[in-house]
C-alpha cells in the first residue's frame, strides 16, 4: 500500500513509525510532515493540513491507496468527505461525525440525550447570559469554548472573578477565535483523568491500552492548559471494573448514539474520562488519536495498523483482536521554553542520533524541520516527544528522564513530574 498521512505533529510521527512496521507498506508519504517524518517517509512540507484541494492533488500524483487523516482541524472542516468524493480510500471520521469533537455543545447535548455520564453543563451564545449564571454558580466550575482550540480552550476558574475573566477571554475578547462563539459552562468534577483510544468502523468498538496525560505546563499541574507536556500508558487507575463500566455506559452507547442521530463513526474516538467517586465520566471527545497518548499507545500495540486501519473502513472490527506488550511506555515533552504563551523558534537540535538502533527508546518529533542548512531546528512549542518502554511504569519513567538528557537545544523546557502519580497507584 501507499500511505498518505495528513499531519505534522508528534502524533503523526508516532503514526508513521507504525505504519514502517506493517509488511503491507510499499511507500509513506506526509503533509506536511517534519523533520523527523522525513526519515521514514517522503514529505512535502509546502502543504498544509487545510489545503485541501493541493492534498487531493499530491496524492493523485502519489498515486496513493490510502490517506490517514490524523489532526481535528481538517477533519471538522470536512477532509474526509473531500477525499472520498475524489476516489480515495479514507481512514478517519466524516465531518458529519467529527463533530463529535469540533463542537462541544454537540457532545454534551448527545450524552444528556442518550444518559451517556458526563458533568453537568449549561450553553451560551452571548456573554451577558454567561456572567448573569455566573452569579449565583457553584465553584470552582470550568468554561470550555465550543469549538476546537488546539487543547487550550479549557478554563477551570476558582473564583467568581476568575470566571468573569474566563468569559471575557473566550467570548468577548475571543482569544480561541470563533471557537469561543459559544461556551459550554460545565461543573467541575475531582477524580484521576484518564484517556481511552479505541478504533470504531461505525457500530463495533475496539478500545486501545489505558493513558493518562499532563495538560499543564508547569510542574505539580500548575500554569495554563497546553496541548500536552508528557504521558503513561497504561493507567494503574484504569482498573478491570472502571473498563467494565466504560464499556458498558460509554464507548458502545456513544458509537450507537452517533449512530443513530446519522452520524455513522469511523476512525478513531479518545475517550477523555475522569474517575469520580460516583463513578467514571466523561470530561471531552476527541474524534481522532490524541498527542501525546500515541506516542505511548502506538508502540505498544503488537497489530500491524494497517488491518486495523482497513477494518475500520470496511466494517470488519469485530474480526480484530487489539493485543498489546504487557509493559509500560512513558513520554516527556521537550518543550521551547515560554511555551504555550510565546517562545522563540529555529534553534538547531543536537544528540538525536543517540536514539538510533535503541529498540526501547522513541523521540518524536512534534514540531521541527530543516533549515536551509540541513540542520533539524525547533519549529514549535512542543519541539520533541522522549518516550522510553520498560516492563514497569516506574522504570519506563526513569529511562524517559534519561533520554531527555540525550538532545539539547537553545531553550528547551520540560515538566520534571510526568509519570509522578505512578508511585502514588
Amino acid at each position: 500500500m501507499r500511505v498518505l498521512i495528513v499531519g505534522g505533529g508528534g502524533r503523526e510521527h508516532a503514526i508513521a513509525v507504525s505504519m514502517k512496521k506493517s509488511s503491507r507498506l510499499d511507500a509513506l508519504y506526509c503533509v506536511p510532515g517534519n523533520a523527523g517524518i522525513a526519515q521514514i517517509a517522503e514529505c512535502e512540507p509546502s502543504i498544509g493540513v487545510m489545503e485541501f484541494d493541493r492534498i487531493v492533488s499530491y496524492a493523485k500524483e502519489k498515486e496513493i491507496d490510502l490517506v490517514f487523516v490524523a489532526p481535528d482541524d481538517p477533519l471538522a472542516a470536512g477532509l474526509v468527505d473531500v477525499l472520498e468524493e475524489a476516489g480515495f480510500r479514507v481512514f478517519g471520521p466524516k465531518k458529519c461525525a467529527a463533530i463529535l469533537e469540533g463542537s462541544k455543545a454537540f457532545s454534551k447535548d448527545l450524552m444528556k440525550k442518550y444518559h451517556i455520564p458526563t458533568a453537568g453543563y449549561e450553553t451560551f451564545d452571548n456573554a451577558e447570559d454567561a456572567l448573569a449564571y455566573l452569579e449565583h454558580a457553584s465553584l470552582p466550575i470550568v468554561l470550555k469554548a465550543d469549538g476546537l482550540a488546539l487543547g487550550k480552550g479549557v478554563l477551570i476558574c476558582n473564583t467568581l472573578e476568575e470566571a468573569r475573566a474566563g468569559v471575557r477571554e473566550i467570548m468577548q475578547e475571543k482569544h480561541f477565535g470563533d471557537a469561543g462563539n459559544v461556551m459550554v459552562v460545565e461543573e467541575f468534577l475531582t477524580g484521576r483523568e484518564v484517556s481511552v483510544l479505541a478504533f470504531v468502523d461505525g457500530k463495533t468498538v475496539r478500545t486501545m491500552t489505558s493513558a493518562q496525560d499532563h495538560k499543564r505546563a508547569g510542574d505539580g499541574d500548575k500554569g495554563p492548559n497546553t496541548g500536552g507536556m508528557g504521558c503513561f500508558s497504561p493507567s494503574p487507575f484504569y482498573t478491570r471494573e472502571v473498563d467494565e463500566y466504560c464499556r458498558r455506559y460509554i464507548y458502545q452507547p456513544t458509537v450507537d448514539a452517533m449512530a443513530a442521530e446519522g452520524r455513522e463513526f469511523k476512525g478513531v474516538i479518545f475517550f477523555g474520562l475522569i474517575l469520580t467517586s460516583e463513578g467514571p465520566r466523561v470530561l471531552e471527545y476527541n474524534a481522532r488519536f490524541g498527542d501525546p497518548e500515541t506516542q505511548v499507545v502506538l508502540c505498544r500495540m503488537k497489530n500491524d495498523i494497517l488491518d486495523v486501519v482497513d477494518a475500520c473502513i470496511d466494517g470488519n472490527l469485530d474480526k480484530i483482536d487489539l493485543e498489546f506488550e504487557d509493559n509500560a511506555a512513558v513520554c516527556v515533552v521537550l518543550a521551547s521554553d515560554g511555551y504555550p504563551v510565546s517562545y522563540k523558534k529555529g534553534f538547531e537540535i543536537t544528540g538525536l542520533e543517540r536514539f538510533g538502533g535503541k529498540g526501547d527508546y522513541y523521540c518524536f518529533h512534534a514540531g521541527s524541520r530543516l533549515d536551509e542548512q540541513g540542520r533539524v531546528v525547533t519549529n514549535g512549542g512542543r519541539v520533541l516527544g522522549v518516550t522510553a518502554k520498560a516492563d514497569t511504569l516506574a522504570e519506563a519513567r526513569r529511562k524517559a528522564y534519561e533520554a531527555t538528557e540525550w538532545v539539547d537545544f537553545a531553550n528547551k523546557y520540560m515538566r520534571r513530574d510526568i509519570g509522578k502519580a505512578i508511585e502514588e497507584a
